[in-house]
């Protein structure tokens, strides 16, 4: 089943476009790494996945639906996104309120809605955490609320922005762990991140983008096997030894060796 599709989506803030004919498909099970430099359009495109946005060209499907015309609240029983700072979408006074919320505008029944709400704060192992406020818990854990909140409603796809930066081992552990949960489940996942290291333990695809467009679409551990591969070879070529190293060095070294 296809959870995600992207066809020939183009976007611009301006008459420049930002996005420019992408072109994807995710099907039910897959975990994926958006992967690129920043201003590459990663953040654009995932906003246009959950109908924060929509395209000025081409057409976003989520499960089969098209997002034309739809409210990012339309598609949120299909599509749930955990910001890249927590802080930008927690407002309740307690964690379970917090986590409730979404299936609570769902639709669902309150036994449903606490039954959702416990279940995603037992995946993030933060049930013990339930009547605390938000804020009064350290920003790693705001973190794993915010990402049990995408997780109460139940969607088909999961997109995350960034969500280790900032976490220790076993808060990333945590995060592995419920990727890894949902997409046994038949859910969808793309993360936007560039912590290779958990990109290589914990998702099976790597989308590279660059200047709105994909450039790559490939295995992530071979990806990533790659990558480590030539900052060996350039710490090798510019002789490191802790210092700071400048980019056009790293330029150079790299040509240098493809030569």
């Amino acid at each position: 089943m296809t959870v995600l599709e992207l066809k020939d989506v183009w976007f611009g803030y301006g008459p420049e476009a930002v996005i420019r004919g992408v072109t994807l498909s995710v099907g039910a099970g897959e975990t994926v790494a958006l992967l690129g430099p920043n201003g590459a359009g990663k953040t654009t495109l995932t906003k246009l996945m959950v109908a924060l946005l929509h395209p000025s060209r081409g057409d976003v499907l989520v499960a089969g639906v098209s997002t034309r015309g739809q409210a990012p609240e339309d598609v949120a029983d299909r599509a749930a996104y955990a910001f890249q700072h927590a802080d930008q979408q927690l407002f309740a006074t307690t964690v379970q309120e917090e986590v409730a919320f979404g299936p609570r505008q769902l639709g669902r029944t309150p036994a449903e809605t606490a039954d959702h709400a416990s279940a995603a704060l037992d995946m993030v192992g933060l049930s013990s955490r339930r009547e605390t406020h938000p804020y009064d818990l350290p920003p790693a854990e705001r973190k794993l609320v915010a990402l049990a909140a995408a997780l109460a409603q139940q969607p088909k796809l999961l997109v995350l922005d960034e969500p280790t930066q900032g976490l220790d081992r076993t808060a990333k552990n945590r995060v592995t762990g419920v990727v890894h949960r949902f997409a046994e489940k038949g859910g969808a996942v793309i993360a936007v991140t560039h912590d290779l290291g958990f990109v290589a333990e914990t998702l099976e695809r790597a989308v590279v983008m660059d200047r709105g467009a994909i450039t790559a679409d490939e295995p992530a551990r071979g990806l990533v096997a790659a990558s480590r591969a030539v900052t060996a070879r350039v710490s090798v070529a510019l002789r490191l030894s802790g210092t700071p190293v400048k980019m056009a060095e790293v330029v150079q070294a790299i040509r240098a060796m493809s030569a």
